[in-house]
């Protein structure tokens, strides 16, 4: 989740900004995530599913990924380097920062070409699987093993040996150089002395091929010659030449611009030590890949039909593949690079632009996450919402919904929040300040109804203009009951005890100057009495009762006195009859103001309705 700002408004107590609910809400959102059971801060040390970043997570001292058998990478920018402690690797070169020496503690394996400047000192078995090539000279105190072949100028050691059985041991100089054994010089496939003395053979000599010879050959000892055919200078053939073997420095063909064929017998094969050309078809005669160690120049178009694994390719003009394409490893077109872990940048600073061409466009039919922000300067359709400029709107006919998680809001913040069209329909509107120049109901003949939440009130703080009538509610006592504000204050207030002959006692709210008026209408003459008394000892009921006496028409008045706190109407006396009217409104604390015009029935002589039951 991301973090959540409070909104303090615009000035202090402007009504603006979020309530505290909203508010404390928030706080507790962003605590939530930061010390919440997702762990985002306080399982770096200790978890081990990636929190780091994509894949990566930091467990205990270890950098670890949670991808099955992929790379972990570490991708400095420009020309820097990765620094562990002294050590730097800078592309593919491995150097000291504090120009030391690097030291290898365990055995040390390499499988491709290795090329060494400086002295190489091994105190121990040396095994070396590819070429070697020294520039200076060489020396070896102990076993030395290369698999392949070693280049240096010189070479000193006790012991050359082969090290696979029954295999060659060969010893190549460099262009025209020798090799030097004493006086003895091996050149090519010609043996004679450096010192120009004669070469001496002291054992028998077994030669199984054929033997050339330019000058005199002595042999002391028995020679053998097999069929093998050994040219040793320039042999020209007019036509094809056939052999067992044929061992010369080079083979040529001896026409302009002439193919050079070399055509086996039948089915048979042209093998180049495990290499196979067989018609047009290039494979190994041992069921091993075909390795091609150097760079490799397509001029026409190139068809491999099954698959091919290279350690590098170099396209400098047009790469088309009509096929799937499967790359493990980094791969750079111009200035954009995809990683072996299916990551796209670009060089230092510099965009990457997707562009479609004519009325083409960008699909991505997965889900995409986007962990930095995002411009869009053009028009953006998400299924059926557009958001263009600062606009969203509704491409179609269909509305806009806004639905956040359960218990969450949705908040709309700024200054203002303005409603331009002609009429706002909402089915709930909750808000902390609501602002309209006018309030409708959309249904026809239908009431608007502006309610609060529990003990709430709707206050109105400004002058309240009527163009219509008002009408309070009608709410009918027909036995005791308790007084209060919510229930009851501005309706009118009806004693409508059924039978007339129950006594109906009504208890007041403390009074505490709120202004409340309470205002009674006898609708059933009650002879059982009545009675409206306050709740609390210390209110007291301040006013005047006017009285009618039907007997003559005579109008008499009765005051409060300092303790009244009960006002019965029995019916005859003290009033209670159809139509007898009463008001009690509350002034200040601990008080109430009466009014009325109550009549008593003729027969009977009127008498004050006030007393004090309560203190």
């Amino acid at each position: 989740m991301a973090q959540q700002t409070i909104n303090i408004g615009s000035s202090a107590n402007d009504g603006t900004g979020d309530p505290l609910r909203t508010a404390f809400d928030k706080i507790n959102d962003n605590f939530s995530e930061l010390y919440g059971d997702t762990a985002e801060a306080n399982d770096l040390l200790e978890d081990s599913s990636p929190q780091l970043g994509g894949d990566l997570d930091v467990n205990g001292r270890r950098i670890t990924s949670a991808r099955s058998n992929e790379d972990i990478i570490l991708l400095p920018n420009g020309t820097g380097g990765v620094v562990a402690s002294a050590v730097r690797i800078a592309g593919t070169t491995l150097s000291s920062d504090d120009s030391s020496s690097i030291t290898v503690a365990e055995a040390f394996q390499v499988n491709g070409a290795t090329n060494i400047d400086g002295a190489v000192t091994a105190t121990s078995t040396l095994a070396v699987t590819g070429t070697s090539a020294f520039t200076g000279a060489a020396t070896f105190t102990g076993a030395t093993t290369v698999n392949n072949s070693l280049t240096a100028n010189s070479v000193t050691t006790n012991t050359i040996a082969s090290n696979g059985s029954n295999a060659d041991l060969s010893i190549q100089p460099s262009g025209t150089g020798d090799v030097l054994i004493s006086a003895l010089r091996v050149n090519g496939t010609t043996l004679d002395s450096s010192d120009s003395t004669k070469v001496t053979i002291a054992e028998a000599v077994d030669v199984t091929g054929a033997l050339t010879a330019t000058s005199t050959v002595a042999v002391t000892g028995a020679a053998t010659l097999s069929s093998t055919l050994a040219v040793t200078g320039t042999s020209t053939f007019s036509d094809g030449v056939t052999a067992e073997s044929i061992i010369t420095n080079s083979v040529t063909s001896n026409g302009s611009n002439a193919d050079l064929s070399l055509q086996p017998s039948g089915t048979g094969d042209v093998l180049i030590s495990a290499l196979r050309v067989n018609g047009t078809t290039l494979d190994s005669s041992d069921s091993t890949k075909v390795t091609i160690a150097e760079a490799v120049d397509v001029t026409g178009a190139l068809d491999v039909a099954g698959a091919t694994t290279v350690a590098a390719i170099t396209a400098s003009g047009t790469a088309t593949f009509n096929g799937a394409v499967a790359i493990t490893g980094a791969t750079g077109i111009g200035d954009l690079n995809i990683l072996a872990d299916g990551t796209i940048t670009s060089d230092s600073n510099g965009d990457i632009v997707i562009d479609p061409a004519g009325t083409g466009a960008i699909v991505l039919t997965g889900p995409i996450t986007a962990t930095g922000t995002q411009t869009t300067t053009g028009q953006l359709n998400v299924d059926e919402l557009r958001l263009d400029g600062n606009t969203i709107s509704a491409p179609s006919s269909g509305g806009i919904t806004l639905t956040p998680a359960a218990g969450q809001n949705v908040t709309v913040s700024g200054t203002n929040t303005k409603l331009t069209a002609g009429e706002a329909n909402f089915t709930l509107c909750e808000a902390t300040t609501l602002r309209a120049d006018a309030l409708q109901n959309d249904t026809s003949d239908g009431d608007l109804a502006i309610s609060t939440q529990g003990t709430g009130a709707v206050t109105v703080a400004s002058q309240l203009t009527l163009t219509g009538s008002f009408k309070p509610a009608i709410h009918t006592f027909t036995a005791d009951d308790a007084i209060t504000e919510t229930e009851h204050a501005g309706r009118t207030l009806l004693l409508g005890e059924v039978g007339g002959n129950a006594q109906v006692t009504l208890t007041l709210p403390a009074a505490t100057g709120s202004g409340n008026v309470y205002k009674f209408i006898v609708s059933v003459t009650n002879t059982s009495n009545y009675i409206i008394k306050v709740a609390d000892a210390t209110d007291t009921i301040d006013g005047i009762m006017m009285m009618l006496d039907e007997d003559g028409t005579a109008m008499s008045a009765f005051p409060t006195v300092a303790a009244s706190d009960t006002i019965t109407m029995n019916g005859t006396t003290t009033g209670g009859v159809l139509g007898d009217y009463l008001e009690l409104i509350d002034i200040a604390s601990d008080q109430y103001h009466v009014r009325g015009v109550l009549r008593v029935p003729a027969g009977s002589n009127p008498a004050t309705p006030f007393s004090a039951t309560v203190s």
